[in-house]
């Protein structure tokens, strides 16, 4: 069951037709927008939409088309669950094309593309490694060289083929296991808000654990406050938030998921050149139109590194980025090129590649 709360204060954009204030266009008739939010767990995480409709009864429309949406997508993309599409590729599709569903076809290309982008530091075959990143962290002690090299030559980027043309996928061999952990929740929350913007609700945000998407901005602000550091401003060079309409937003960072063993912190993103969870002291938060690239991306620039990773998404132009690093130093700051012009022009929608 999910949950709704009700925001006892009445959000209402004022209107009238023929007049304009700000960002809101005045009409005539409208109704007042309420907030309203509601929890679900889905994708192993609470998943929190909120909304601004004119009643519950159009807020529980929402919530629920949203919701079930995020369920299919689980049902398609888990690693988790035996059945999922997902899983059933490694008896299905080695050696042999096999078809894929539209959504997991989406969630593989762009996979694919971000793994060729950055040299394979984004890779959704390295499942035998990653698998066992996660058994380590319940015996608290890394995993054993001769095992993650066994596993990691199970995967690999290239051994997984998509055919266009036919909707197809291929795995050149036996014992292959694909995680899209790094990519799913963002493509999750886009695909929820995208179908509750279906609905007409024009105003929505969708959070996914670390994945947020949302529409336009909520009545009366400018946009959805996002929050990027908690390091003085003056310090930082990059405000503390944002506000953001219309795009996706996905943080990476081993702050909650991670192993401490032998006195050193081992990230829950592992580097498929080693196989090792990476150690440095990262948070990686990514800006883009959609999901997908905000998720694959903050995984792959933590691989990547603060130089390589910022030239990676500077190369884009649907995406721009903001790093913390932490170290015995202290912490900085460090934002991708378009990261920067957006924060100076303090617009509403970063990705304006003009």
């Amino acid at each position: 069951m999910f949950r709704v709360v009700i925001v006892l204060a009445t959000l209402v954009a004022a209107r009238a037709t023929g007049l304009e204030t700000g960002d809101w266009k005045l009409e005539a008739k409208s109704q007042p927008l309420h907030r309203y939010e509601a929890v679900e767990p889905h994708m192993g995480t609470l998943v929190k939409i909120t909304v601004y409709t004119p009643d519950a009864a159009a807020a529980r429309r929402a919530f629920r088309a949203g919701f079930d949406r995020i369920g299919d997508l689980d049902a398609i993309l888990s690693d988790y669950k035996i059945d999922s599409e997902l899983n059933r590729l490694t008896s299905t599709a080695v050696r042999t094309a096999a078809p894929i569903s539209r959504d997991l076809f989406a969630v593989l290309s762009a996979a694919q593309e971000i793994a060729e982008a950055s040299g394979g530091a984004f890779d959704v075959t390295q499942g035998p490694v990653i698998r066992l990143w996660r058994q380590a962290r319940n015996t608290h002690a890394p995993p054993a060289a001769p095992v993650l090299a066994e596993a990691a030559a199970r995967g690999g980027y290239r051994k997984l083929h998509l055919d266009a043309s036919r909707r197809m996928v291929t795995l050149d061999q036996e014992g292959m296991a694909l995680d899209v952990g790094g990519i799913a929740k963002g493509y999750a929350a886009s695909e929820a808000l995208a179908t509750i913007r279906g609905l007409g609700v024009r105003s929505a945000m969708v959070a996914v654990s670390g994945d947020l998407a949302f529409s336009d901005a909520p009545p009366g602000a400018r946009g959805w406050r996002i929050a990027l550091h908690d390091l003085p401003e003056g310090a930082a060079g990059v405000p503390a938030t944002l506000e953001l309409t219309n795009a996706a937003v996905s943080t990476a960072g081993p702050a909650e998921q991670h192993l401490d063993a032998g006195g050193r912190r081992y990230s829950h993103i592992v580097d498929p050149v080693t196989g090792m969870g990476l150690t440095d002291d990262l948070t990686v938060t990514v800006v883009a139109t959609h999901g997908l690239a905000a998720d694959g991306l903050d995984t792959a620039i933590s691989v990547l590194g603060v130089d390589r990773g910022l030239a990676l998404v500077d190369a884009r132009d649907d995406a721009a980025a903001v790093i913390v690093r932490r170290s015995a130093a202290g912490a900085a700051v460090i934002p991708s090129l378009r990261f920067s012009r957006f924060v100076a022009g303090r617009a509403t929608v970063p990705i304006d590649s003009r």
